[in-house]
């Protein structure tokens, strides 16, 4: 399947009570590049369901049949976000 791969998010995102402080927390999946359904679905459930606001997002993703590709995506390429700063 093409595009289908490894991926890794390093997520960056404020500290809820805190928002002046990055906290990172790095996501794991295999998933479709590059549309990264599974990603743009965990973060739909993280500004649903989580407090802390996004802050930013790098993407790093390994096609079963190519060589790693490691790329800063901004937030806008998953969709409509709320405010970020």
């Amino acid at each position: 399947m093409d595009g289908y791969g490894l991926t890794r998010a390093e997520i960056l995102y404020h500290l809820p009570g805190h928002p002046s402080l990055l906290q990172l927390y790095v996501w794991q999946e295999y998933d479709l590049a590059p549309e990264f359904p599974e990603l743009k679905g965990f973060l739909d459930y993280w500004e649903r369901e989580l407090e802390g606001a996004l802050h930013s997002v790098c993407v790093a993703h390994s096609s079963l049949n190519q060589l790693p590709l490691k790329a800063r995506v901004p937030l806008s390429r998953f969709g409509d976000r709320r405010n970020l700063n």
